[in-house]
């Protein structure tokens, strides 16, 4: 298959973990600075609020033990890529949406401390940290344990990330309050929540969420990748398909039109991406002509030599029937000289039971010579054209012997077994003669009118593939229940079994079993036996094949794209432009992944869950429920700011597609607008950090002392943090 270059994407290489080196802690030493720290599903961002960007690391770690000096290791983040088998043993602190691993959570949080510098026994900061919407307190009871009781720290206050990222993104200028409106959706790693803010506070009673995100949509595209590839010979793992997603994915304004518009190939193709994999070509060694041609002397030399050693083994053999023939006509030249007991003896020595056995083997013995010097002779391999008397089948039984009865009987079998050996041959021959005839006969049709002949046998030819094609399409029907061709078969296995050839009292007990005996039976278990190949389907085969090697040899308009393999292995141009198939000996081709229609369908699962198996509401609906609970003055204050972050909110087309979904649903008078964080990733961090410079900080976090009145699951209720759980603020 030919394909352009320019349209294949190169698989990027893994980079290269980038070596970072701890920060100095003389500028916030018992300075009291405060600590944000950005805990998501799969980055950990962290950083002193004074400082311009945070520390960033892949939220994940792994306990390895180094395989030369048999050291235990504790990785973090780009870290373990380094060592090959600590991949399988990483752990992150989160559980899809929820955090568990307080282990990995503990050991994340040493490492940002340690690349921050901070050298005393206690963390002497106050912390502001991220949860998700609606964290179950078992993970903030022990997140503030962990905190309190471990580091030390003097405060700690939880917030939701998304908020502060819209916090960010709309800062008023000082000395004016936060007091901005709009609607907040997030898209994270492992849910989208959509978040009402009015009057610079998050309404977390009216806040939704769907268990749907990124991490959701990877495994999704990878799944289909799979099932569109179950051969693929390379594997696709789940770093390379969320680099896929990030890619080639996006969002469709309208994607039942669009599915309308791929129906069409060009229009399929035309929306292809290829994505080149690593591969290995073959090494193949070409050689010369003079090696070619040594090769052949060579075989032919080795040839040459198993002929001899098969004409020596074959006159060793027949010098070794010589000599038993010889010594057999010695020993039974000895039966007149020998009494009947020396006779008994001698037999018993040489191996046989009687004389019968000794007269068979020197006669197969000489009959084995005969044919060998024969052969020698005329170099032909043919029965002798004498026929085979059988002189003791016309004698009456009253005129022979016990030994002459039993070689009578024989020449009877092998006289029958002469007669139907010699009507099979007359029957061949009759059959060959009609076959020359009927060849004959077909000749003179196609010098006559090869047209003529040519569309009989196309006719023909058709006719066959139209059985084939019946006996699979009813194949195919037996196998839905629901079918009437399903249906009448098993209505046939009931009527077997309620068969009243035997009457019902004698069925469980020495009732004979009757089935069989009338030729319609068979007919009905080839119904009803659906694995079993018809001897009709094997002729029908029998016949294509020769049908179609006539045209083929005669017919110049008839090709092998004719044929019905042909035919039958053809793919529909739509299918050809799915999956586009490669030549058996393509390694490059077979290493590339086409991608086309996965483009938009992972992330329509975003707007309807249930097309990947989750049984959730989509985005549209959620934000049609939730601005269903404001009236229409607050209404049109959400949505003029809707406000989009997250990782996934850069996918393109996102704003387009929400337009398309919000508009339908709000008056035509109200405005709307979209608008998408600076930056989507960071920028929750960076709404933390100046949030944490504010005097208002200070009034929202949970003190040590507060901590062990509480305990860890209460948190102060402010404008950016949950509200379960939560005690009010003085």
């Amino acid at each position: 298959m030919d394909v352009d270059e320019a349209n294949v994407t190169y698989l990027p290489p893994q980079p290269l973990p980038t070596v970072q080196v701890p920060a100095s802690y003389a500028a916030h030493r018992e300075k009291h600075t405060p600590l944000c720290i950005d805990n998501g599903s799969t980055n950990l961002r962290f950083g002193f609020c004074t400082s311009q960007e945070p520390r960033i690391g892949t939220n994940m770690i792994a306990k390895y033990k180094e395989r030369k000096t048999n050291k235990p290791l504790l990785l973090f983040g780009e870290g373990i890529d380094i060592e090959g088998g600590a991949r399988s043993q990483a752990r992150t602190p989160w559980e899809g949406d929820v955090l568990l691993n307080f282990d990995a959570l503990e050991n994340a949080l040493d490492y940002a401390f340690i690349q921050l510098g901070i050298d005393t026994p206690t963390v002497d900061h106050p912390i502001l940290m991220t949860e998700r919407l609606a964290s179950p307190l078992h993970s903030r009871a022990l997140t503030s344990e962990l905190m309190f009781e471990q580091y030390a720290v003097p405060s700690l206050a939880f917030c939701v990330d998304s908020v502060m990222s819209f916090y960010h993104n709309n800062l008023p200028s000082p000395p004016m309050p936060f007091q901005s409106d709009g609607l907040v959706v997030s898209f994270n790693t492992a849910s989208t929540s959509v978040i009402p803010v009015l009057d610079g506070k998050g309404l977390m009673n009216h806040a939704k969420r769907i268990p749907w995100g990124a991490s959701q949509a990877t495994d999704y595209l990878l799944k289909l990748i799979q099932l569109k590839y179950p051969t693929f010979p390379n594997r696709v793992t789940t770093i390379q398909s969320n680099w896929m997603l990030q890619n080639f994915c996006e969002f469709a304004t309208d994607y039942t039109a669009l599915l309308r518009r791929l129906k069409d190939p060009l229009g399929m193709r035309a929306a292809d991406r290829i994505i080149q994999f690593p591969y290995t070509l073959p090494i193949v060694e070409e050689k010369t002509e003079e090696e070619l041609t040594r090769i052949a002397e060579r075989k032919k030399e080795q040839g040459r030599k198993l002929q001899e050693l098969a004409a020596k083994s074959r006159v060793e053999k027949l010098l070794q029937k010589e000599n038993d023939l010889t010594h057999l006509l010695g020993v039974r030249d000895r039966r007149d000289e020998e009494t009947r007991r020396e006779w008994a003896d001698t037999l018993k020595e040489e191996g046989f039971a009687n004389d019968a056995a000794l007269e068979s083997t020197i006669k197969k013995l000489e009959a084995d010579l005969k044919k060998a010097r024969k052969k020698e002779a005329d170099g032909e391999n043919e029965e002798p054209d004498q026929p085979p008397s059988f002189p003791l089948v016309d004698v009456p039984d009253e005129e022979l012997d016990e030994e002459g009865l039993k070689e009578k009987k024989k020449q009877k079998l092998l006289k029958a077994g002469h007669e139907a050996r010699e009507r099979a041959k007359r029957e061949k021959e009759r059959e060959r003669e009609e076959r020359e005839a009927e060849e004959k006969r077909e000749e003179q049709e196609r010098d006559r009118d090869l047209s003529g002949w040519a569309t009989r046998l196309r006719k023909e030819q058709e006719a066959i593939m139209t059985r084939i094609k019946e006996r699979n399409r009813r194949k195919a029907a037996l196998n839905d229940r629901k079918s009437a061709a399903s249906q009448a078969r098993m209505k046939s296995i009931a009527n077997l079994a309620a068969d009243d050839r035997v009457p019902k009292k004698r069925r469980k007990g020495t009732g004979e079993d009757m089935f069989g005996a009338d030729d319609a039976d068979w007919a009905i278990y080839r119904k009803i036996n659906t694995a079993a190949v018809s001897s009709d389907e094997e002729e029908d085969l029998v016949s294509l094949q020769a049908v179609e090697q006539k045209l083929l040899t005669y017919d110049p308009t008839f090709t092998e794209e004719h044929t019905h393999a042909s035919l039958a292995s053809q793919r529909s141009a739509l299918m050809a432009a799915f999956r586009p198939q490669y030549d058996e000996g393509d390694v490059k081709g077979k290493t590339r992944i086409h991608v086309n229609v996965e483009r938009w369908r992972v992330c329509e699962a975003w707007f309807s869950p249930n097309m990947a198996g989750i049984d959730s509401a989509g985005l549209g609906e959620v934000l049609q429920t939730v601005l269903a609970r404001f009236p229409d003055a607050d209404k049109g204050r959400l949505v003029k700011n809707v406000f989009l972050t997250g990782g996934p909110s850069q996918l393109p087309n996102l704003i387009p597609r929400l337009h398309a979904t919000l508009r339908p649903i709000l008056p035509p008078e109200m405005p709307l607008e979209i608008v998408r964080a600076a930056d989507p990733t960071r920028d929750a961090w960076h709404g933390m950090a100046a949030f944490a410079r504010t005097d208002a900080f200070r009034r929202v976090g949970v003190t040590k002392a507060e901590y062990e009145e509480w305990g860890g699951e209460r948190v102060k209720r402010w404008w950016g943090g949950n509200w379960n759980a939560s005690v009010p603020m003085a």
